[in-house]
This record gives structure tokens, C-alpha cells and sequence, in this order.
């Protein structure tokens, strides 16, 4: 498992290595500078030091060591008077100036002057230089290296006192009941913090909003199913009751029908159920016309055996993308209550059009239609509008959720339901695109 805490001191004590390593490389190119220029300085002093006597006879040689300074005198003609360190092995002609050899025991850097009758040549080991500028840089970064591990602690310590606030946050949410979904409180939060906790506050008021809904639909589904379970356990009763067939037979329809009017309701709750969800199962590309007839070719034996002239009116080429069986389900729905509120000998009209890159698919029947006060509220689930003068006619009775599916599957295709009169008087439904 990933730590931001581990993270966090990890990347810091890179970052501050990575810092030390730039500033020593920096310290350590300064100092050598400055030793460059002050064993320069030395050279050029020691040489003037030289006497400017020609020399009569070449001197004795000694060996200063490895980081001594190597010198050499030429008289006037050429001939070498004096090598402190016959070893060294430098170049047998001097150099005026300032210039760096490369040798086999490494690089040296040799100054070359004419001191009266003489030529001075002076040598001094780079290493040396090297050897002080990483001395001096050392001893400058070396507290640094030593207050690294405190330096750790302090940043261990500090982000586990900035991550304090999670670890609240944290605690209050495993102390909570899993049906409290109060929001949780921001104050007192950090900047980076409080956006969390507002996701969460969200989160929570989601879930509070869905459970209410959830709780409602299951109140109001067990309350609807009570009323036809009922009806089937009396019907049952009078099958056990019956005395004669004909009794018999007329408690079997009941019952068949009790048990169909179950069914229905049912399946209702069940596509709602499935409908409830804010996105799609499934999302593709779908020919609506050929849905749209496929449900039409599907219902049309059922308007026929209710004397309904079930037909497509206008059927314009259109496409959508969303779940082929959702939208399946919210067109059967619409064609069964046009076929279920429209009297004997009516019709029922489906068209679907391209209007403006938009596809319009409308139902029209020539039943009694729906009030204009009731029209809204007809999409609340287990609404039904009231029976009347012009309400009386219906084949099979309703669940009141047929509508509430139907805006539902909609909204998650983004399209919009409207009830409208027929142009023959009943209702017209437009679910435009």
C-alpha cells in the first residue's frame, strides 16, 4: 500500500540530497578556483625568490615527495643546472608561463620564467589542488550531511501533523452507523482537505437522496402488490369454495385474471427498478426506425384483438445512441396504453420524423385522453389519473408506473416526454431526441 506520508519524506530527503550534491559540486569548483589561483600566486612567488646568478656547476637534486614542488634551472646555453626531482616526469625544455602537462602519473601544472641568466621552471602535482577543493567543500557540507537524519524526523513529523486532519476525517466516517449520511462538518479543515470532504458531503447527499427514493419505492411497491395478492388469495378461495363448474370456472377466470394483473405489476416494478440507474448498460448506435417497427409489428395483435387500428403514419430514417431494450421497453409501454385507453373501433397513429437533426417519435390514439391538470402528475409513480365519463374504458387494469418508466428511460437517452391532444382528440405522447 502506497503511503503519501512515505512518499512524501522519500521525495524531500531526494530533493534536499539532490540540493547538497549541486551545491557541493558548486563549492568544490569555487574552492578549486581559489586554490588554482592561490598555488598560481605561490609559483610565481618562489620563482622571483630564485637567485639570478648563472650557476657554475648543476646542483644536487632532492625529492621533495609526491606533493612537493618539482624545479628545474636552465643556464643561458641550455644545460640543465639544477631538477630537484629527477623522477618527476616532466618535459626537458621549460615553458614560458603558465601551462598544464599530461603525464603518465597524472597532470601537473608547471610555470615557466627567465630569472636573470636563467630559465626557472616550476611544477606542482593538479591532485594537490584537487585534494584541497574537495577538502574545502567537504568540510562546508559536512553539517548538512550530519542533520540529515534530524532533518528527516522533522519532515516525518510535520507531514504527519499536515495529514492529521485525513486521519479525523477518516475516524469520523468508521465511527458512523451505516444509515447516518449527515454531512460531515468542514470547519477547521485545511484548503487541500475541505475539497474532499465536500465530495464526500456530495457523495453523502446522493446516497441519502437514493436510499429516500429506495425506501419509498419499496413502501409504495409492497403497498401495490398487497392489494392484487389480496384479491388472488381471495379468488383461490372461491376456486376452494365452488360447488359446481360453472361456479368453478368463473372463480379460475378471477383468479387468471388477479394473477395477470400480479404479473403486470410485477414486471412494471421490475423495469423500474432497472430503470433507476443514471447511466446505460449498454450504449450504441441504434437504428430507431427499425425499433420503433419492431415494436409496432409486435403490439399490433393485441390492438387487433381490442379493435384498435394499431399503424405507422410517417417513418423518417433516424438513429440514436443509448440501450436498444430500454428504449424497447418505453415504446411498448407507450403503445400499450394507447392501445389500452382507446375505445373499440379507435386508432392508434405512430410517426417518427427528423426535425431539425432531431428525431420526434410521437403516439397518437383517439381515446379519451388526459386532463391538461393531470398531465405532470401522471409521470409520478403509482399515479393514475381518476376515473370518469372519460376514463371509463380500459381492457386491462393499470399499475400507475407505465409513465414513470417511460420519462425515466428517456432522461438517461436525453430526451424529453410531452403529452399533447390527439389531432383525433385522444392524447398524443412526443419523445423528442
Amino acid at each position: 500500500m502506497r503511503s503519501i506520508r512515505r512518499q512524501l519524506l522519500v521525495w524531500l530527503l531526494a530533493l534536499v540530497l539532490l540540493g547538497v550534491g549541486i551545491a557541493g559540486w558548486l563549492i568544490y569548483r569555487q574552492a578549486l578556483a581559489e586554490a588554482n589561483e592561490l598555488f598560481d600566486y605561490q609559483l610565481e612567488q618562489i620563482a622571483a625568490a630564485l637567485p639570478s646568478e648563472p650557476f657554475s656547476q648543476v646542483l644536487g637534486s632532492r625529492d621533495n615527495g609526491d606533493e612537493g614542488i618539482v624545479l628545474q634551472i636552465w643556464n643561458r646555453n641550455g644545460v640543465l643546472m639544477y631538477y630537484s626531482r629527477p623522477s618527476a616526469p616532466l618535459a626537458p625544455r621549460a615553458e614560458l608561463g603558465f601551462s598544464t602537462e599530461h603525464t603518465e602519473r597524472g597532470e601537473w601544472r608547471v610555470y615557466g620564467a627567465i630569472v636573470g641568466d636563467n630559465v626557472v621552471q616550476l611544477a606542482q602535482p593538479v591532485s594537490v589542488r584537487n585534494r584541497l577543493a574537495a577538502n574545502v567543500a567537504l568540510r562546508t557540507l559536512w553539517p548538512l550531511i550530519v542533520l540529515l537524519p534530524l532533518m528527516g524526523m522533522a519532515v516525518w513529523v510535520i507531514v504527519g501533523r499536515g495529514l492529521k486532519p485525513l486521519r479525523r476525517v477518516t475516524s469520523a466516517l468508521d465511527a458512523r452507523h451505516p444509515e447516518a449520511l449527515d454531512p460531515l462538518p468542514d470547519q477547521r479543515l485545511p484548503l487541500e482537505v475541505q475539497p474532499l470532504v465536500r465530495a464526500l458531503n456530495g457523495l453523502l447527499h446522493r446516497l441519502a437522496t437514493a436510499l429516500d427514493i429506495q425506501k419509498a419505492f419499496v413502501a409504495d411497491a409492497a403497498h401495490e402488490l398487497r392489494t392484487p395478492l389480496a384479491a388472488v388469495q381471495i379468488q383461490a378461495q372461491l376456486v376452494g369454495r365452488a360447488k359446481d363448474d360453472a361456479t368453478r370456472g368463473e372463480a379460475l377466470a378471477d383468479l387468471q385474471a388477479g394473477v395477470t394483473r400480479a404479473t403486470r405489476l410485477a414486471e412494471q416494478l421490475l423495469a423500474l427498478a432497472r430503470s433507476e440507474p443514471d447511466g446505460l448498460a449498454v450504449s450504441k448506435t441504434i437504428d430507431l426506425r427499425a425499433l420503433l417497427q419492431e415494436c409496432v409489428v409486435a403490439y399490433a395483435p393485441l390492438a387487433a384483438n381490442r379493435g384498435v387500428d394499431l399503424g405507422i403514419e410517417t417513418s423518417d430514417a433516424a438513429t440514436v445512441t443509448g440501450d436498444a431494450d430500454a428504449l424497447r421497453v418505453m415504446f411498448n409501454n407507450l403503445v400499450d396504453n394507447a392501445t389500452k385507453y382507446t375505445p373499440h373501433g379507435g386508432r392508434v397513429d405512430v410517426s417518427l420524423r427528423d426535425e431539425g437533426g432531431r428525431p420526434v417519435v410521437r403516439i397518437a390514439d383517439s381515446g379519451p385522453g388526459i386532463e391538461p391538470a393531470d398531465r405532470d402528475r401522471v409521470f409520478d409513480r403509482f399515479y393514475r389519473a381518476g376515473a370518469g365519463a372519460n376514463r371509463a374504458r380500459t381492457d386491462v387494469a393499470g399499475s400507475g408506473l407505465g409513465l414513470a418508466i417511460v420519462r425515466r428511460i428517456a432522461t438517461q437517452h436525453h430526451a424529453t416526454v410531452t403529452l399533447d391532444e390527439s389531432p383525433a382528440g385522444g392524447l398524443q405522447v412526443n419523445v423528442r431526441f
